[in-house]
């Protein structure tokens, strides 16, 4: 489209107006600026719309035609804007959220009627993924990401951090005693992860380091199996505190080596592309998201 809004707006403006000096005063533009734009108007329509004499403006035949037009084309505009804006006022849409299962399941599913209640005009669409996932490949607008963030490309706002312990269940502990040291991890069954290899670096100090790299007994590519798993007195296990805060409270799970635990925490970070303007929606899900988790008290 070679016109411009702003030549359509000076069209308008002078005929409603009466006068290129009237109109100019009303854009809080120069005479000549608004007379220029009149003229290229012309120039890339290829006809005269205004006919210009020493008292008056006049439209042509071809101006009226193009005047109803220019008119309705700048009504849009301006209906289209104010949609916007009532949509930053009250965001909606479609929002796609990724997120590890147990983020989606301990975090934030149950955050999910309060945040409806609040945005009733927005579509959630909630999408879990162990693994990391390409955000525009998978049509996804934001994304809940746990540990270090590697992908430059990306938008990232920090929500806080979870402490990692090594936890187990009593009933597993009071079968097979519950370790003393971090060597006397030898004997006991560990359950870990498929991959990263980095999941199964344990916070624990020993002899040769401040950190221990399990061979798992068992594992699984989701820490939410893990802790079912721990749950089901199949061994020790090393899980972040957002997923495992309830199962310590209850005594479902309680702490192991705690005095050689050291304080490793991961954080948590909602993402998305940097190619990507801030939709409302978005937005206001990452809000809701930071004034929740702050009540939390396994975050730091």
């Amino acid at each position: 489209m070679k016109t411009t809004l702003d030549e359509l707006l000076a069209l308008t403006c002078v005929v409603d107006s009466g006068s290129i000096t009237a109109a100019a005063e009303q854009l809080g533009q120069t005479p000549s600026g608004v007379s220029r734009a009149l003229s290229r108007l012309e120039e890339k329509l290829d006809v005269t719309l205004l006919r210009r004499t020493t008292r008056r403006l006049e439209l042509t035949e071809e101006g009226e035609a193009f005047l109803a037009q220019a008119r309705r084309i700048l009504a849009s505009v301006e209906e289209a804007e104010e949609q916007m804006a009532l949509r930053r006022q009250r965001p909606a849409g479609r929002l796609r959220v990724n997120a590890a299962s147990p983020f989606m399941l301990h975090v934030i599913v149950r955050l999910v009627a309060g945040f409806r209640a609040r945005y009733p005009a927005i579509e959630l669409e909630l999408h879990s993924s162990e693994q990391i996932i390409d955000l525009i490949e998978q049509r996804t607008d934001l994304a809940i990401r746990i540990g270090p963030l590697r992908d430059s490309s990306l938008h990232a706002r920090p929500l806080g951090s979870s402490r990692i312990r090594v936890l187990a269940s009593p009933a597993y502990l009071a079968a097979h005693g519950t370790p003393d040291s971090v060597t006397a991890l030898e004997h006991h069954d560990l359950l870990g992860f498929t991959q990263p290899d980095s999941l199964n670096l344990w916070p624990l100090r020993h002899a040769l380091g401040d950190s221990l790299s399990i061979v798992p007994t068992l594992k699984s590519s989701s820490g939410e199996t893990l802790r079912q798993l721990a749950l089901a007195d199949a061994g020790l296990v090393c899980l972040s505190d957002f997923m495992t805060a309830g199962d310590r409270a209850s005594g479902a799970l309680v702490e192991v080596l705690a005095a050689q635990t050291l304080e490793v925490r991961q954080p948590i970070n909602a993402v998305y592309y940097r190619n990507t303007a801030l939709a409302s929606r978005i937005a206001c899900f990452v809000d809701y998201l930071s004034e929740c988790l702050a009540q939390e008290p396994w975050l730091n």
